[in-house]
């Protein structure tokens, strides 16, 4: 073994060692939980909820940064660039694996510059519309845009959000006239469907619950495969024969590429504890989220199939952000 080998076994053992020991002693100081949205929305929500427990059970604070911009971009590129430690982190949305193909150009890659923690909750999207549209079922809504070429559009929370491409997986598989109305988020688009301006909606669950539990729109079907705990009255689309449409919006954590396994695992069962509580799962179900905190490797898998997905999706619509 020549002097040079001995060198650099002897560095990759010692460095080994220091990455142990630093996992060993995780978190020895305060954590960046970073959202890649602003204040006040689900994920930000889910993840300060996640944060405080783990500030509580981990003895080190978990605080929230909020990043804005360009979907979620901005704070994504900022993150995968970060030093690989665990002392930043991130809570992800859909976006986070639509935007690689939706955008002509984005600053990260979500296999490549991330390590998967867990995916914390998922929430179906729902298809609503003002009480003044005839239509009760989805087939029923099909075949009323069938009959009314032009007339029909729906109201969708921004280009590229899952509810829109859950609207263009819908006009695509029925071949519809069915014209996508783009608002600044999910408030303006229901308040838009409520006032009958735009007739459908395409939006997450959480947005959507109150309006239709007051009356104030109907919902049609729950994008998922089975029905939402917050509508439990409202079917399925694959129970009304509408296959090979679910669409959830994912809440999930990630930490930049190369933080040490022991760390990730160690995040990974604290969030499993954290929303098996009875007052997160209730703030969940609140929120119109369902707790699922998988495996790093399940999320991984989960990350992959939904680029895969979506951007087949972003393709056939001809969608592009420049």
């Amino acid at each position: 073994m020549t002097a040079a080998v001995r060198v650099l076994l002897a560095a990759a053992w010692l460095l080994s060692g220091v990455v142990a020991s630093s996992a060993q002693n995780y978190p020895s100081r305060p954590v960046r939980v970073v959202v890649g949205f602003p204040a006040g929305g689900p994920t930000d929500v889910i993840a300060r909820v996640v944060a405080q427990k783990l500030s509580d059970n981990l003895g080190q604070q978990f605080f929230v940064e909020n990043i804005g911009g360009a979907g979620g971009n901005t704070a994504a590129g900022q993150v995968a660039r970060m030093a690989p430690d665990g002392y930043t982190i991130m809570v992800v949305s859909t976006g986070f694996v639509v935007n690689p193909s939706l955008y002509a150009k984005v600053p990260y890659d979500p296999v490549k510059d991330f390590a998967p923690v867990t995916l914390v909750a998922v929430s179906p999207n729902v298809v609503v519309v003002n009480p003044q549209v005839a239509a009760k079922t989805l087939p029923e809504l099909v075949q009323l845009i069938r009959d009314n070429p032009g007339k029909y559009s729906f109201a969708g929370p921004g280009v590229g959000s899952t509810p829109h491409l859950g609207g263009e997986l819908f006009r695509l598989a029925f071949k519809l006239d069915l014209v996508h109305v783009p608002f600044t988020g999910a408030a303006p688009a229901i308040q838009a469907t409520v006032g009958g301006h735009t007739p459908i909606a395409f939006t997450a669950l959480p947005p959507a619950l109150s309006a239709v539990q007051s009356g104030q729109l109907r919902a049609l079907g729950v994008a998922s495969t089975e029905r939402a705990a917050g509508l439990p009255d409202v079917p399925t689309f694959a129970e009304q024969g509408v296959s090979d449409q679910e669409a959830d919006t994912l809440t999930g954590i990630v930490a930049p590429a190369g933080t040490p396994k022991a760390i990730i695992d160690l995040l990974h069962r604290e969030i499993a504890g954290i929303v098996a509580q009875p007052d997160v799962k209730e703030r969940l179900t609140t929120l119109g989220f369902k707790a699922v905190a998988n495996t790093p490797d399940q999320f991984g898998a989960r990350i992959r199939l939904e680029m895969d997905k979506w951007g087949k999706v972003v393709r056939d619509a001809k969608l592009r952000i420049e």
